[in-house]
């Protein structure tokens, strides 16, 4: 059985993200049998990572609705996601589809998520993900891969990588706590190319070479901390030596001589 003091413990060798921005996606299942379920490992991560003014963030996307109501605490990323929307010290933000339960200092939770109620993609660099680029935080994988890093799809946006949003907006609606409904309108992924983020594991190798990625366990689950700043680079060099051609497209690896 996995407690909460043993988690705490396995955070330290994490302990370069404290104080930073750490966005989390986590499979419970891959951690194994925690005493006390998901609630202990979420108390453990908000516990560990807003220490030193830091900010966690735990992504709870509703993509696979048109209507995100701020009443219910749904996600359809699993049971971690759902926990920190229903948690009561979260900051849930205002994004239609990709919204995130947000922890830390009140007043500069608020700072961080403001511009996530004018967002027009899934993943705007003017949001919240934008901000884990801009502010040098980290994304950290608990027992799930690159295909689970929605933070690429923001640096895909940033380097304006063609083919990878529509050219139409497509309307989402916003209920709030209070009842009253907002329609937003946004783009959306582009069919060209579908289900791109399951070719996000091509970039693990390039991340490696150049140490973006530190490993680690966390309960039974295999953990990467990514820095984001230099996965950002990475996508970048690789780009650029690519020509902007098509990196995605299909299952091969990267070829080393674009990042090598």
């Amino acid at each position: 059985m996995i407690t909460k003091e043993k988690i705490l413990k396995q955070l330290e060798q994490f302990g370069e993200a404290r104080g930073r921005i750490v966005t989390v996606h986590t499979s419970l299942k891959a951690v194994g049998e925690i005493e006390g379920g998901g609630e202990t490992l979420l108390d453990a991560l908000i516990e560990y990572f807003t220490q030193d003014d830091g900010i966690l963030c735990i992504p709870t996307h509703t993509w696979n609705r048109d209507i995100y109501d701020l009443r219910e605490a749904e996600s359809c990323l699993g049971v971690l996601p759902r926990l920190a929307a229903a948690h009561p010290d979260a900051l849930r933000t205002l994004h239609p589809t990709h919204s995130m339960a947000v922890f830390g200092e009140v007043e500069k939770v608020r700072d961080f998520v403001k511009n996530e109620k004018i967002a027009d993609t899934p993943a705007n660099p003017k949001g919240c993900y934008g901000k884990i680029y801009e502010q040098d935080g980290y994304v950290l994988l608990i027992g799930v891969g690159q295909d689970k890093n929605t933070y690429l799809h923001c640096v895909e946006e940033m380097l304006d990588v063609p083919d990878r949003l529509t050219d139409y907006k497509v309307e989402r609606t916003i209920i709030h706590k209070d009842g009253t409904e907002d329609k937003r309108y946004l783009y959306w992924f582009d069919d060209k190319l579908p289900d791109v983020s399951e070719k996000f594991p091509k970039f693990e190798a390039p991340f490696r070479h150049f140490g973006c990625i530190k490993d680690g366990m966390l309960g039974n689950a295999s953990v990467q901390l990514c820095n984001a700043r230099k996965m950002k680079e990475v996508i970048e060099l690789i780009y650029a030596n690519n020509n902007g051609g098509e990196l995605l497209g299909d299952d091969l690896p990267v070829d080393e001589k674009l990042y090598k």
